[in-house]
């Protein structure tokens, strides 16, 4: 299997504004998404100047902003704002504030305002339950279950995400694949039925080895070795 013969659509997770442009060329790249973590990481200063500029940088693809505030009025006017800036803006809001208020009522109230929304910060098939009740039939929307963060519990992340990938799919949303930690994630989201899978710059590079024999990516590893052997110049014996 090449990355192009993949069949979820693969994300592109980042905020740097010119490594976004470089993804963009690539058409397999089906959408972009954001969020606050990523954004301090590349610098960004200015959010409003960063997410227009991101949505003319890529005016044909979905792309995922989010919210910042932590009360839900506040969540509401910045979900607002952000939608208005292009027709393929989804909004993120996180499933729950940071005092474990669910944000459902924040969600139908949006939904049904035919905002578009990307729940984000998933990690119970209960949670996706309640975000899919909340969102309004007919109105586009990304339910993101953080696969990543629950393989870290020790938790099989395959087996709910097959389930939120059924839901998503009866209520007709998209589900997706988040906290991609390594290529075989994107296997692994693929064969779960999402619909989707978000990646960051440095997995997005990898996914050239798809597929790559792996007895030539052995002779290559080992004249990797061999190469920084003789550049450190070490000797064992004399």
């Amino acid at each position: 299997m090449k990355v192009e013969d993949l069949k979820i659509a693969v994300f592109a997770d980042g905020a740097d504004i010119r490594e976004m442009e470089e993804a963009a060329q690539n058409g397999w790249i089906k959408g972009f998404t954001t969020n606050p973590t990523l954004m301090r990481k590349a610098g960004v200063r200015d959010y409003t100047e960063f997410a227009k500029r991101a949505v003319e940088v890529i005016p044909d693809r979905p792309i995922s902003f989010e919210v910042f505030a932590d009360d839900f009025m506040s969540m509401k006017k910045e979900a607002l704002a952000l939608s208005g800036y292009g027709k393929n803006v989804y909004v993120k809001i996180p499933v729950t504030n940071t005092r474990g208020e669910s944000s459902a009522p924040l969600i139908s109230e949006l939904s049904k305002e035919g905002v578009r929304l990307n729940v984000t910060a998933v990690f119970s098939i209960r949670q996706v339950e309640g975000v899919l009740e909340a969102l309004e039939d007919g109105v586009p929307g990304i339910v993101s279950v953080f696969a990543g963060r629950i393989a870290d519990t020790g938790t099989d992340p395959e087996e709910i995400m097959k389930r939120a990938a059924q839901l998503c799919r009866q209520k007709g949303v998209w589900s997706l694949w988040a906290s991609c930690r390594e290529v075989f994630n994107v296997i692994q989201a693929e064969r779960s039925g999402a619909d989707i899978i978000t990646v960051t710059g440095g997995i997005l590079s990898k996914l050239k080895e798809l597929g790559k024999d792996l007895e030539e990516f052995s002779l290559e590893t080992v004249r990797m070795f061999e190469e920084d052997g003789r550049k450190l110049g070490f000797s064992v014996v004399c």
